[in-house]
């Protein structure tokens, strides 16, 4: 196996209900880290559906979350990641030795509108613009 296939670096993103931070952090993880990164969301108590706040707020910048759905946080998706970065599920989340751990504290877009969404949404893109420079050198 040549250099050139290395294996892409992994990130899980996991929240409670896998239907707002978790979402549009994979959202933007996907859009601006363009392939180089595989992406991967979930939530320790999956909701029913996205949060159409954050549809709303990630679409004002071009971005379409438009058909994903909350998936539950299986051991599995934390064994196969390099990177697990939680919001708010504290101990709810399983711990695997090795592996990359950060908790992004953000305010929960749950049951709020747009207006409050955005500022989630904005902090989000700046933190994964920090997390895509520290997983993929500059070329």
């Amino acid at each position: 196996m040549s250099t050139d296939t290395a294996k892409k670096p992994s990130v899980l993103f996991v929240c409670v209900h896998n239907a707002g931070r978790s979402q549009m952090a994979a959202a933007f993880l996907t859009a601006l880290g363009k392939g180089g990164i595989e992406v991967r969301s979930a939530g320790s108590q999956p909701a029913d559906k996205i949060n159409p706040a954050a549809v709303e707020a990630m679409a004002e910048v071009g971005i379409d979350m438009s058909t994903e759905i909350p998936k539950v946080l299986t051991t599995e998706a934390v064994k196969e990641s390099d990177v697990v970065i939680t919001m708010g599920c504290g101990d709810e989340c399983p711990y695997f030795p090795g592996k990359r751990y950060e908790d992004w504290v953000l305010e929960d877009p749950a049951g709020k509108g747009v207006e409050s969404v955005r500022p989630i949404r904005d902090q989000i893109k700046t933190r994964i613009e920090g997390l895509i420079a520290s997983l993929v050198p500059a070329s």
